[in-house]
């Protein structure tokens, strides 16, 4: 099988696995308690009244045909009418995704940045303390609650040492770097502020499964054979370890990184509470406590989305980086 039919294999499986999610979600409104017209219509409302809003939600139509109404929405992009905001839901959805996208993006780069070279020192320096104590933080990051650290970061940093904000997301990304072009780099120190606590916290578990990733790979290439060969020739120690068996090291190293990611869009929830981070994660707890079942099952397929779509890129990327790789 060819790369590109390796490629259009696995979006089309991403389809069918969109469409899964989209089915569970629909599904969820009706399997949870509650009845959502309960949440939009005043206390006192006649029956007149609670059946013309079951009418225009389309509560009041066989299942099949309000999941096919659904479909056709989602398609046209339409999810749906929020009731208690009074706007369309895939505007405020929308609103929120660059938010999410960048504290997970900020939260990767900080994983990236402290556990590669964490993982190579603690490999080359097996049995060391510089090991024992790569070691010891790759433990404590994977359990530790993000709940807890966002918590402790916030006490320690904003409010003893009044270093950081403590929450809120007053510029974005894209804003803060138009300021940074046009010489003023306010704008992106403001932004550097208030998501470096967010993306720690959120980081944490990834950096610690990175670091422990990337030692036991270089441990297991600094052991085979290339790399003796490589250095009976007289290469140095640098270039032994950093172009060839750090290089290797990084396919699988990849992989996780692409699926963190995902990861990290999706599981971001905590992280913006704690941080009141304006991004779907909060939209999702707000609509939740509201029963705004629009926003409730367009961020949940918006999330379901970016995961899927990330899994595909990082199969595209891990099988033009690897050439072993078999297009099944």
């Amino acid at each position: 099988m060819s790369f590109a039919r390796f490629i259009i294999k696995r979006s089309l499986q991403g389809i069918f696995v969109v469409w899964g999610v989209v089915t569970v979600v629909f599904l969820l409104r009706f399997s949870t308690p509650g009845d959502p017209v309960n949440f939009i219509a005043p206390l006192d409302a006649s029956p007149e009244l609670r059946q013309r809003i079951a009418e225009e939600l389309g509560l009041n139509q066989p299942l099949y045909v309000q999941y096919l109404d659904y479909l056709a929405g989602l398609l046209t992009g339409d999810m749906g009418y929020s009731y208690i905001s009074g706007t369309e839901a895939a505007t405020r959805i929308f609103a929120r995704i660059p938010a999410t996208v960048e504290l997970a993006v900020a939260a990767t780069v900080v994983a990236i940045i402290i556990s590669i070279p964490l993982g190579v020192v603690s490999a080359t320096r097996r049995h060391e303390p510089a090991d024992y104590a790569a070691t010891t933080f790759s433990l404590a990051g994977i359990s530790t609650p993000n709940f807890w650290l966002g918590i402790m970061l916030v006490l320690v940093f904003a409010v003893q040492l009044n270093f950081l904000p403590t929450s809120r997301r007053p510029i974005g990304f894209t804003p803060a770097m138009g300021y940074l072009v046009a010489g003023n780099p306010a704008g992106i120190v403001l932004w550097l502020q208030h998501i470096t606590l967010p993306a720690i916290t959120l980081g944490t578990y990834f950096t610690a499964l990175v670091t422990r990733l990337t030692r036991s790979g270089m441990l297991d290439e600094l052991g085979k054979s290339y790399v003796d060969a490589a250095r009976a020739k007289g290469l140095p120690e640098t270039l032994v370890r950093y172009k060839h068996a750090l290089r290797n090291t990084l396919i699988p190293v990849i992989t996780v990184l692409g699926l963190q990611l995902g990861t990290l869009i999706g599981g971001a929830v905590i992280t913006e509470a704690v941080f009141a981070w304006p991004g779907l994660g909060t939209l999702v707890i707000n609509s939740i406590n509201t029963r705004d079942w629009p926003l409730i099952q367009g961020s949940l397929i918006i999330i379901g989305s970016s995961f899927v779509f990330v899994n595909i890129v990082v199969d595209a990327l891990y099988a033009y980086v690897n050439p072993q790789v078999v297009y099944d």
